[in-house]
């Protein structure tokens, strides 16, 4: 009884602690904005089994990420036996759970196998983190505090299956030189059992009774320790991950304020109507920690600063300052910086810190490409973009504070609908001398023709002269197949995905609306665009607008053609010639389009070397995030630089690229290295109209 008196005191005190901090926890996301609803479950309980419990995205890193993957699948199995450990010291039973028979027999041995597996395993993470230099443990936000952080928390979690299995094993002998009877199997303990053969009975019993304490101890030690270490995600990953955002990785979340806001502006009748009394003042974008919403404040608390989102983020690859980590780390920081304070003064307190600027530099989020590299690469599904984005919001909308450049541009879209000062009569110069007619929208309208498909030819189609080739091949391939397109012509303006993804939501959105009037003048319902940007928004985010299309990317509907026999293309078209092909961020990570690009260029050679980083871990080009419209952060390297390469590093004679901005890049990118002679960059629809010989 004593045992059992003593027992409940200290699960007491370890739920009173826990649910102590917790609650100070809760309170803090009191003063978070709101988030997204929280819908669709059966699809979020999918991917929760699926990342969370399948472990896939930590099987990234093969090998490391299955010694994670046993640690994971190790908890999961011993937390039944912690349960039945709480259980047998509330009612001073033993083996309380035995009556389950096989299941128990089962589970009891997955345990003590899996508590051998996750000591050998705790075992390789200390000597990464102690004895090696592993690029992702280190950085400015990982202070020696963080590296003491998770030395103590491995440490607990060794000594955890050391006297998990040390239990195990007093448990087997006792019972063994008792000749009581063994209720579940031990694969493991009954070995070391075996090798105090001159241990008495009463000796495996104190050994059973000091390793059960020292267990249970260490269990509630270690519940109460995890909130204020970086092993919180023990508590928080699989939740964080039920609540991932649903949305492809390219999309942006749209601001709802703005939205009334723009919509107000661009209805005559309402724009000298006044708010509401009631209405709060809304502040625009992420200043300070209680500006993000509950899922961003969730996401820090989740993040294990492991690093997988530093490791592969282009900026920080090449020397900047920005670090998605770091990013998530200061959110949790500056939360518990200041939340307590909030607490006590209420959630308008300000102690003339902030968030931005004072964690996290200007410098920092502009340096941003808006890859999703980050979010792509976390295990537990984290979106740093999402955050990053709201930050520049917050400079662009509140401060009108932005580099020069992105203002230039700014101006641009607003006065000529396009990111550079070209008069929206130039629009249609790429047409000049293509060879044939180029349908426009408002000249088929007038002779009562309705064209399937709209042509979005985009700004760099219209305007960039290397860029122009890329439309006139593709356009001369949809006449060559008789599609039937139009396009807009000096109806034509920009998307507003250069504005959104430098912060200037409200001109984004304005923009947007423009083109969403446009369309619905001429009731387009699919639309066709080479360029990913404008696919990705079209797509992903005017939506949100009430501009819903069938939106394909030009790469699917000519792998389409392909594969259905309407478009044969000559395999000895490239002479030979190896081809290397560059994923587009908004295409492939954006929007999982990956298999398409590689049919294609496999329709026109067997030679397609991939470069060291492919698909979903490809390298940005560097250009995105409005990066192409402004020079890039000091560095150790450009990123085009880097990226180009990769390119390189394959010794193919094409780099094939689908994307205005990644091929602007690239072709700088050769031209730094000298080497623009001996490597082409030609973008599919290149090779396929060198192919077709048109």
């Amino acid at each position: 009884m004593v045992k059992q008196i003593v027992f409940a005191a200290l699960l007491l005190l370890t739920f009173g602690v826990f649910f102590y901090t917790v609650s100070r926890l809760i309170k803090f996301f009191s003063f978070t904005r709101a988030g997204f609803p929280v819908r669709d479950i059966g699809n979020r309980f999918r991917i929760m089994l699926k990342v969370a419990f399948g472990q896939t995205k930590i099987f990234r890193k093969p090998v490391i990420g299955f010694f994670h993957a046993l640690v994971f699948w190790g908890f999961c199995i011993i937390i039944f036996g912690s349960i039945e450990m709480v259980i047998d010291g509330l009612a001073g039973t033993d083996r309380a759970l035995k009556f389950l028979g096989p299941i128990y027999n089962f589970i009891i041995a997955s345990g003590d196998i899996f508590a051998l597996l996750v000591a050998i395993s705790i075992l390789i993470f200390l000597a990464r983190r102690t004895l090696f230099h592993i690029g992702r443990f280190e950085g400015i936000e990982m202070k020696k505090r963080s590296h003491i952080d998770a030395n103590i928390a491995l440490s607990l979690i060794l000594l955890l299956m050391i006297s998990l299995l040390a239990m195990n094993t007093g448990y087997i002998g006792r019972q063994i030189s008792s000749e009581g009877e063994i209720y579940g199997y031990y694969p493991v303990s009954r070995i070391s059992a075996g090798l105090f053969p001159g241990l008495s009975t009463n000796g495996f019993i104190m050994m059973y009774e000091i390793s059960w304490w020292t267990h249970i101890l260490l269990i509630f030690i270690f519940a109460n320790y995890l909130p204020y270490s970086k092993h919180f995600h023990v508590f928080m990953s699989v939740p964080n991950v039920f609540l991932s955002r649903l949305e492809p990785l390219g999309k942006l979340v749209n601001m709802e304020n703005i939205t009334r806001e723009v919509k107000l502006m661009m209805n005559p009748e309402t724009a000298y109507s006044a708010a509401p009394a009631d209405t709060p003042p809304e502040r625009f974008g992420v200043r300070d920690a209680e500006d993000a919403t509950w899922k961003n404040y969730f996401d820090s608390l989740s993040c294990t600063e492991c690093g997988r989102c530093t490791s592969v983020c282009p900026a920080n690859i090449t020397g900047k300052k920005l670090s998605p980590r770091k990013i998530m780390m200061d959110l949790r920081a500056r939360m518990k910086e200041k939340g307590p304070l909030m607490i006590k003064n209420g959630r308008d307190f300000n102690d003339n810190r902030s968030l931005l600027r004072d964690y996290i530099s200007v410098e920092e989020l502009w340096a941003c490409t808006t890859c999703n590299a980050c979010a792509q690469e976390c295990p537990i599904n984290i979106n740093h973009p999402s955050l990053i984005v709201d930050m520049r919001r917050y400079l662009v909308l509140e401060e009108a504070s932005a580099p020069g450049e992105l203002k230039g541009i700014f101006s641009n879209i607003e006065n000529n609908g396009a990111p550079w000062q070209y008069p929206a009569e130039d629009r249609l110069n790429w047409t000049k001398e293509i060879g044939f007619e180029v349908p426009v929208m408002a000249e088929m309208t007038a002779r009562g023709e309705k064209p399937e498909y709209l042509f979005w030819v985009g700004c760099a189609g219209a305007f960039d002269d290397r860029y122009k080739k890329v439309v006139r091949a593709f356009a001369g391939i949809l006449n060559h197949l008789g599609i039937s397109y139009g396009i807009l012509g000096q109806e034509e303006t920009c998307t507003g995905d250069p504005a959104r993804r430098a912060g200037n939501e409200m001109l984004f959105q304005m923009q947007a609306l423009q083109v969403i009037e446009i369309l619905a003048g001429y009731s387009v319902k699919k639309i066709i665009t080479t360029c990913p940007h404008c696919f990705n928004t079209f797509m992903n985010e005017y939506p949100d607008l009430g501009g819903k299309y069938e939106v394909v990317s030009y790469l699917q509907l000519l792998d389409k053609f392909i594969k259905e026999g309407k478009l044969s293309l000559n395999r000895g078209s490239l002479k030979g010639k190896a081809v290397t092909y560059h994923d587009p961020c908004y295409l492939g990570r954006g929007n999982d389009i990956y298999s398409e690009p590689r049919s294609i260029i496999g329709s026109m050679t067997g030679n397609l070397v991939e470069m060291r980083r492919n698909r979903s871990f490809a390298l940005c080009c560097g250009a995105g995030g409005s990066q192409m419209f402004k020079e890039a952060e000091p560095g150790e390297k450009e990123i085009f630089i880097e990226r180009t390469e990769d390119a390189l590093e394959t010794k193919a004679g094409i780099i094939a690229t689908a994307c205005p901005f990644c091929m602007t890049m690239l072709t700088d990118g050769l031209k730094y290295k000298n080497r623009e002679e001996e490597v082409e960059n030609l973008d599919i629809a290149e090779l396929i109209a060198l192919s077709i010989g048109i």
